[in-house]
């Protein structure tokens, strides 16, 4: 069974705003079909197998758990400094989610399947529709 990840997106204050930063990278890097986001972290996951077995990254945006991308690979490496880091391979498209408040915290907690938020694609359909600040303000009032 699928592992998720939840980070903190930091620099982003909307699901727009990391898209943008994909599509820059993207357009730095020179790609053009085939494209990896790259996310850098400081610690591996020791679960890192299931991670890559249908799991996601799920993005924190401004207090809420907003949107996910697909974990294609966990690359462990070390720095020039001698450092143990973790390339995390994601896909470079952005699936909002079910907004839920989540609290800050520093690096990144795993996340089990039954705990992830539905996409707002699936059943959600007519929340999707919703402008994202919308969605946002909604969630903080207890109404998704």
């Amino acid at each position: 069974m699928a592992l998720h990840l939840i980070k903190l997106c930091v620099g982003c204050d909307t699901i727009e705003d990391l898209e943008a930063w994909i599509v820059e990278r993207r357009r730095l890097a020179g790609a053009t079909t085939a494209y990896e986001h790259i996310h850098t972290t400081r610690m591996v996951p020791k679960r890192h197998e299931a991670l890559v077995d249908g799991g996601s990254l799920f993005w924190v945006i401004k207090g809420q758990l907003a949107c996910r991308q697909r974990l294609l690979a966990v690359r462990p490496f070390t720095d020039g400094e001698g450092v143990g880091r973790c390339r995390l391979a994601l896909e470079p498209v952005v699936v909002p989610v079910r907004p839920r408040p989540y609290r800050p915290f520093q690096g990144w907690r795993y996340l089990e399947p039954d705990d992830a938020p539905p996409d707002l694609a699936g059943g959600d359909a007519g929340l999707a529709v919703l402008p994202e600040p919308m969605r946002r303000e909604l969630a903080e009032l207890g109404l998704l």
